[in-house]
């Protein structure tokens, strides 16, 4: 199996040096998580906080969400691709480039006076901040042996998770305290340390530049097209009704052409922009299954909760922050506890505990109504938040765990690759659920609202002739005032079905979970001091 030799590759040459780790690649590994976090962080910190950015640029509503889209769709670019290049140029050069790159390109965005400016600096900042992200998955498993794998795998498994989550919060409360343009501008100072640390200790690999001859350019333009095209359908679709709209059938048929190039070429050409190869392996493709799921359900809550309490609720971006804060501080305490976990128990209970754990957070959540705010989402936030911990420590030892060292770094950009497009097939999802689910809910709600309904036509009056005291068309304001309500029961209603949705695909991974192979050769090499 390819576990024994994860295992046993990396400590046979040094059996002593293997369990003494050495400080300066330590240093090196926790300012690598330190870039990552910030690339990942970045993509949600903006969300809370789009109505400040809007305003401060004079954007329009429809332009505005592109400064969350172009860095989606230049980070999903970068993901898979970066694998290859730390080959080509070692990870030193990678990182430390990809550091730097990100910190100028922050810097950039602070500046921006109006939208364009913004869109080009935000799609600089993602497809540059993109290559920071798979590399701290492969340091993770190539540098470290296994028996100190369970203490690195929370860790990555942490910032993975934790940077989205608490994104509306730290962006929430710097465009509240401060500006939106500290959205940007705290990447600066992180950004230089992290550059300096990674240039000076980073000595994981060496370079290959030969393999530069053998790149293949039309693979790399075509994996650009299939991927920034999907993201793109994925992120405007439900607003611009789908192949209705001429711009979103041009992406998907540019998308699926372009995937058939790429494909082709992975699969013929001598040096493919990625290496599929690694779904050959069976925990791998079951772990990047997983890992899709994970990004649904992580980009899926993260994105659907400020809009609850947005909409409904009336919160701003700081109250929003500060009531899904509970999730992020629910992983924090979690983290250590999977990792103890992780070398305790089967790798597959821990994942059935988090996916349960997952699922019942979200059932809580389909008895949502209009009153619910910071206590009532306050368990269903904890359970989250443990269960994505639970789940993605596992999920990152079963998928890389198993792989020999030479696979992993271009595994690792497949790896996260799943994880942001299943965010994105997420978002999609969701919105089109929403907006589908809350017309038919109002539809069917408005059936019961008619002159033959005695409890809504007491309402009406009542409501009527408390404005016609106060001097106003009583009658007009009481018919407005009745669609807003039904408008919004309708939306609460839209709510609840989505989270049924998310309930049943959590539940229904636990059923993956047996497909997976006997965790006694994932433990391996997967973090096990066994």
């Amino acid at each position: 199996m390819s576990a024994t030799a994860t295992a046993g590759q990396v400590p046979s040459k040094a059996p002593a040096a293997a369990e003494t780790m050495d400080p300066k690649r330590l240093i090196a590994f926790f300012a690598m998580v330190l870039g990552m976090f910030m690339s990942i962080l970045d993509i949600q910190v903006v969300s809370a906080s789009l109505s400040e950015i809007q305003a401060g640029l004079s954007a329009g509503s429809d332009e505005i969400a592109w400064v969350q889209t172009a860095y989606l769709i230049a980070e999903v670019i970068m993901i898979p691709l970066s694998g290859t290049l730390a080959r080509i140029v070692s990870t030193r050069y990678l990182f430390a480039f990809s550091a730097a790159g990100f910190t100028i390109a922050s810097a950039l965005c602070a500046t921006a006076t109006n939208i364009e400016q913004m869109i080009v600096y935000r799609a600089l900042q993602g497809f540059i901040g993109g290559g920071m992200i798979p590399s701290v998955f492969a340091a993770a498993f190539t540098i470290f042996p296994p028996s100190k794998r369970n203490i690195v795998s929370p860790i990555i498994g942490l910032i993975a998770t934790l940077a989205p989550t608490i994104g509306p919060t730290v962006g929430g409360y710097l465009s509240h305290a401060f500006s939106w343009h500290w959205l940007f501008l705290i990447n600066i100072v992180p950004g230089i340390i992290v550059t300096i640390v990674t240039w000076n200790f980073i000595d994981f690999d060496k370079p290959e530049m030969s393999l530069l001859k053998k790149f293949d350019w039309w693979g790399l333009a075509s994996m650009a097209i299939f991927l920034g095209a999907l993201e793109y359908v994925l992120e405007e679709g439900n607003a611009n009704d789908w192949f209705n709209d001429e711009y979103i059938l041009i992406g998907a048929v540019a998308s699926v052409v372009a995937a058939l190039v790429f494909f082709y070429r992975a699969f013929t050409v001598e040096f493919p922009v990625v290496d599929l190869k690694a779904f050959a392996n069976r925990n791998f493709a079951l772990g990047s299954t997983f890992s899709f799921v994970m990004g649904i359900g992580l980009y899926g809550l993260t994105y659907i909760y400020p809009v609850y309490l947005g909409r409904i609720r009336g919160y701003d971006s700081l109250m929003i922050g500060e009531t899904m804060f509970v999730s992020g501080l629910a992983m924090f305490f979690t983290a250590p506890l999977a990792g103890m976990l992780a070398s305790k128990i089967d790798l597959r209970a821990m994942m059935t505990i988090g996916f349960v754990s997952f699922a019942s957070g979200t059932w809580i959540m389909t008895g949502l109504t209009a009153d619910w705010d910071f206590y009532e989402l306050f368990i269903p936030q904890i359970l989250r938040g443990v269960g994505l911990m639970l789940c993605m420590v596992p999920i990152n030892n079963i998928a890389l765990g198993t792989l020999p060292p030479a696979k992993i770094r271009g595994a690792s950009g497949l790896f996260n690759l799943t994880r942001n497009l299943g965010g994105a097939v997420g978002l999609a999802i969701i919105n089109t659920v929403l907006t589908n689910r809350q017309d038919v809910h109002y539809m069917r709600l408005r059936e019961h609202i008619d002159w033959g309904n005695p409890t809504a036509v007491e309402q009406m009056t009542n409501m009527a002739a408390n404005y016609t005291a106060h001097g106003l068309d009583g009658a007009t304001v009481a018919v407005k005032q009745m669609v807003g309500l039904v408008q919004k029961q309708a939306m609460i209603l839209s709510f609840s079905d989505v989270f049924l949705m998310l309930t049943v695909l959590f539940l229904a991974m636990v059923l993956g979970v047996l497909m997976i192979n006997k965790p006694s050769s994932a433990a391996g090499g997967a973090g096990g001091g066994h």
